[in-house]
C-alpha cells in the first residue's frame, strides 16, 4: 500500500480538516447540528443500520447532483462503518468480497464513489447552498503523474480458520479411527478369537483318564500266568466331604479300611500351587459289586471310576519270574518291570465341558475331545504252567528240610534253549506281594551267585578234550591229595596213586584229576573256555537284575588258584549261568542263549516272535556226545556221587558239585550243594539244575532226588521214550 500524503487534507476552505468540534463555515460562523464530511463525528452520527443521521432524516446532502471523489480511505469510512469490524470476525474474506464489488473499472487505480447531492437549506429550514471555496486550489504537480494506489488484497487468512481445511482433516481422523477399531474388531474375531473363547472354557472343562488295559503274560501254552480285569476305585473329594467320620464308618466294611485310615485319607489339604486337593483314592482295584454297594451310599464327595486290577491266578505259581506291579499298574518286579514299556498300553482321557454344581453334567454341544486309550501288548513265555508247578512243589519240599536256606531250579529244552521252568525258594504269593520279604521275592536262578564247586569239571574236561590234551580212553594216576601254592587240595575218595580213568574221576569227583588235566590245559586256555560257555558276563534270558558272575582274570592269579580254578572255586556264577554251559554240551557243543520270552502278541492280535537267542560253537558235536558219555558214569558207578539222581529206564549225565555261597564277594556259613544233568543222555531233550544253599549243611541229600523227580516228570509229560535196555555204557574206575 503506498504511503500517505504528508499534505494535510483540506476542507473547501481550505483550512485542515479537524473534527467536528473545531469545523467552522466558511462565513465565520459555526455549524450547527451537522458533523462534518469524513469527520470523526460522522462515524458516530450513523446509525445501527449504516446510514447517517441526516439520511434517517431525509435531509439532502449538500451539493446534490455532484460527484465527489474520494480516496479509498475516504471510501471505506463514508460506507458501512462496521465493515472493518466485520472484516477481523470474517477473517478478511468480506473485505476481499467488498474489494471486489467496490473496485473500479479496468485501468483505475482509485475508488471512485458517487455522492448524491446534498439538497439546500433556505432561510426557512432549508439547507444552505454548499459553500465555494474563496481561495484557488493549489494546482496539482505536473513533474509527476498521479500516484495510483494499488487496491489492497486481503490477507489470507490462516490455515486452521479455513473450514474446509478443518473439515478434511476431521474427516480423515475420524476416517483413522473407525480403521483402527475395525482392525482391532478383526483381530479379535480371528486371530484372538480362540484364546479369547477359551478364556473361560478351563474352569468348566472335566478330564477323565481312560486307563489302557495292561497286556497279559501267558504261559507256552497260552494260559494266563498274570492278567488284568476290569475293576473300580474308590475316591473322595475332600472339598464336598461334609462328614468324614460318617462316611468312613459307613465304607470300612466295604473296602475293609480302617475308619481312622478312611478319616485321615477324607481330611482337606493343600496341594503344592496352593489350591485345595479335590481328589484322593480310598480304594483301588475294587471289585464291581463292592463299587456298587458303595455308590449305593449315595455319600456326598464319595466317588466310584473304573479302574484297573492285576490278577495272578497261579498265586505264587512263577511268582519269581513274573513280579508284581502298582496299583498305578507300573511293573515294579521280574517280568513285569522288565518289560513294562510292552505291558503297559497309553492312557486314553475324555475332556469334556461341564457345568457347576448341579449342573455339573456335560454340556450339550461343548466342548468334547476323547483320545482312545491304547492297550498293551501281551507276552508268550517258554514257561509251560504245568511243569512250572511241578518244579516249584519238588523244591519247596525239599527246602523244606533246610531252616533258612534258598534254593534254585531250572529246566531248559534242548537245543532251543527255552526256560520251561525256573522255581525259587523261598517264594511269595504275586497277588499280594506287599507282605512279603524282599529276599523271597528273588529270582534266585539270576541272583543267586554260589561258588559251583564240582560242576565247573564238565568245563575243564570238556576244554581238555576239544584241546586234545585228554582223551575218553586217557588215564592218570590219582594221588590222595595235591598241593597248589600253599592250599592242599584232597580227594574224598583216595585213589591211592592208582592210575584213574576220566569217567572214574568225574563218578568219584576228583579233585587231583581235574587239577592235573587243567594244569596240562594252561591257565590262559581254561579262561578262554569258561568265557566261551557263557560264564562272567549275564546270559540275557530276559529277567531284570541278572547277576553277572564273575570270573578270576589271569593277572589275579596265585599259586593255589590254578588248583581251585578248575574245580569251580574262585569263580562266581549263578545257577542259570551253569544250566546254560550244561545245555551247550547236551546240544553237540553248541551254546544257545537260554530265554523266557517266546513272542509278544500285539492288541491285534499280531503275534511277533522274540529275537533269535545268541548261539556259538564251544566244543565239537563228537567231544561233546564224548563228554556226555563220561558224565553217565556220576549216576551209574557204584558209589558215585550222583547215584541218587538216576532216572529209572533213562540214561541220565550229569556232575554234582560243592561249593559255597558268595555274598558281596564274601563266603557265608554253609554250602551249596547242586546237581546239574540231561536225559536221555544218547539224546538229551532236557537239561535241568538244581541247587541248594544248606547254612547247616546236607543239600546234596536234597538237590540229586530234586533233579531225579524234576526230570522223570519232565520227560512223562512230554512223553519221551525210555532209554534202549542195556544201553548205558560200563565204566572201569580204575583200568588195569
Amino acid at each position: 500500500m503506498p504511503p500517505r500524503s504528508d499534505e494535510p487534507r483540506r476542507d473547501p476552505t481550505g483550512s485542515r480538516r479537524g473534527s467536528a468540534r473545531d469545523a467552522r463555515p466558511a462565513d465565520g460562523e459555526p455549524r450547527t447540528g451537522e458533523p462534518g464530511i469524513g469527520g470523526i463525528s460522522g462515524a458516530r452520527a450513523y446509525t445501527p443500520r449504516g446510514r447517517t443521521v441526516r439520511e434517517e432524516r431525509g435531509t439532502p446532502a449538500r451539493g446534490q447532483g455532484a460527484e465527489q471523489r474520494r480516496t479509498p480511505r475516504s471510501s471505506n469510512r463514508s460506507g458501512d462503518p462496521f465493515r472493518p469490524a466485520l472484516q477481523v470476525l470474517d477473517g478478511g474474506r468480506a473485505a476481499a468480497r467488498a474489494g471486489r464489488r467496490d473496485a473500479p473499472a479496468a485501468g483505475r487505480g482509485q475508488v471512485v464513489r458517487t455522492v448524491a447531492p446534498r439538497t439546500p437549506r433556505g432561510p426557512g429550514g432549508d439547507e444552505p447552498p454548499p459553500r465555494r471555496r474563496t481561495t484557488p486550489r493549489a494546482p496539482r504537480r505536473t513533474d509527476r503523474p498521479a500516484a495510483r494506489r494499488p487496491s489492497r488484497k486481503p490477507r489470507r487468512p490462516p490455515k486452521l480458520a479455513d473450514s474446509r481445511l478443518r473439515l478434511r482433516l476431521g474427516t480423515v481422523l475420524a476416517l483413522t479411527l473407525f480403521a483402527t477399531i475395525g482392525i482391532r474388531l478383526i483381530f479379535l474375531q480371528t486371530v484372538d478369537a480362540p484364546a479369547y473363547a477359551g478364556g473361560g472354557i478351563s474352569d468348566r472343562l472335566r478330564t477323565v483318564e481312560l486307563p489302557a488295559p495292561r497286556g497279559a503274560i501267558y504261559d507256552s501254552t497260552g494260559a494266563p500266568l498274570a492278567r488284568s480285569v476290569e475293576a473300580r476305585y474308590v475316591y473322595a473329594d475332600p472339598t464336598e466331604v461334609k462328614d468324614s467320620a460318617a462316611a468312613a464308618k459307613a465304607l470300612s466294611p466295604l473296602l475293609g479300611i480302617p475308619v481312622s485310615k478312611l478319616v485321615e485319607l477324607m481330611k482337606p489339604r493343600k496341594l503344592e500351587d496352593g489350591k485345595a486337593s479335590r481328589f484322593v483314592y480310598l480304594a483301588r482295584g475294587v471289585e464291581i459289586s463292592t463299587a456298587k454297594r458303595v455308590q449305593a451310599l449315595d455319600l456326598l464327595g464319595i466317588g466310584v471310576h473304573r479302574d484297573e486290577r492285576r490278577e495272578v491266578p497261579g498265586g505264587d505259581l512263577a511268582a519269581n519270574l513274573i513280579g508284581f506291579t502298582s496299583q498305578d499298574m507300573d511293573g515294579l518286579e521280574g517280568l513285569e518291570a522288565r518289560y513294562d514299556n510292552v505291558l503297559a498300553g497309553q492312557d486314553g482321557k475324555r475332556v469334556y465341558e461341564a457345568g457347576l454344581g448341579d449342573l455339573g453334567a456335560p454340556i450339550p454341544g461343548g466342548y468334547s475331545r476323547t483320545t482312545p486309550a491304547k492297550p498293551g501288548s501281551s507276552l508268550s513265555l517258554t514257561i509251560v504252567r504245568d511243569l512250572q508247578f511241578r518244579t516249584q512243589q519238588i523244591l519247596s519240599a525239599g527246602m523244606a528240610k533246610v531252616p533258612g536256606g534258598t534254593g534254585a531250579a531250572v529246566i531248559m529244552e534242548i537245543p532251543s534253549g527255552a526256560v520251561l521252568a525256573q522255581a525259587s525258594n523261598p517264594t511269595y504269593d504275586a497277588a499280594k506281594p506287599l507282605p512279603s520279604d524282599p529276599v523271597a521275592r528273588e529270582d534266585a536262578a539270576t541272583s543267586f551267585v554260589v561258588d559251583p564247586g564240582s560242576v565247573h569239571k564238565a568245563i575243564t574236561y570238556g576244554a581238555a578234550l576239544q584241546e586234545g590234551v585228554i582223551t575218553p580212553d586217557t588215564t592218570l594216576p590219582v594221588a590222595n591229595g595235591i598241593k597248589m601254592g600253599d592250599t592242599w587240595f584232597p580227594d574224598t575218595h583216595p585213589a591211592d596213586g592208582k592210575r584213574m580213568s576220566i569217567p572214574g574221576m568225574l563218578a568219584y569227583s576228583s579233585n587231583v584229576g581235574a587239577i592235573t588235566v587243567a594244569d596240562r590245559l594252561g591257565r590262559d586256555r581254561l579262561i578262554d573256555y569258561q568265557k566261551r560257555f557263557g560264564l562272567g558276563k549275564p546270559t540275557g534270558e530276559g529277567m531284570p537284575g541278572e547277576a553277572s558272575g564273575r570270573l578270576l582274570p589271569a593277572s589275579e592269579w596265585s599259586g593255589s588258584s590254578y588248583g581251585s580254578v578248575p574245580i569251580g572255586h574262585s569263580v562266581d556264577a549263578t545257577p542259570l549261568q551253569m544250566a546254560a554251559a550244561y545245555a551247550a554240551i547236551a546240544n553237540n557243543g553248541t551254546y544257545v542263549q537260554p530265554h523266557l520270552v517266546k513272542e509278544v502278541i500285539g492288541p491285534d492280535g499280531k503275534r511277533t516272535p522274540a529275537p533269535a537267542p545268541v548261539t556259538r560253537s564251544v566244543l565239537s558235536p563228537q567231544n561233546a556226545a564224548a563228554l556226555r558219555t563220561m558224565l553217565e558214569a556220576v549216576t551209574t558207578v557204584d558209589h558215585a556221587t550222583g547215584v541218587t539222581a538216576a532216572v529209572p529206564g533213562y540214561r541220565v549225565a550229569g556232575k554234582t558239585g560243592t561249593g559255597w555261597r558268595l555274598v558281596n564277594g564274601k563266603k557265608q556259613p554253609g554250602e551249596v550243594s547242586s546237581f546239574i544233568g540231561m536225559a536221555p543222555a544218547e539224546n538229551p531233550r532236557y537239561v535241568i539244575a538244581v541247587f541248594v544253599y544248606a547254612p547247616n549243611g546236607g543239600g546234596a541229600a536234597i538237590a540229586n532226588p530234586a533233579f531225579r523227580d524234576m526230570m522223570q516228570f519232565t520227560l512223562r509229560h512230554y512223553r519221551v521214550p525210555p532209554s534202549a535196555a542195556g544201553s548205558a555204557p560200563k565204566f572201569v574206575v580204575y583200568p588195569r
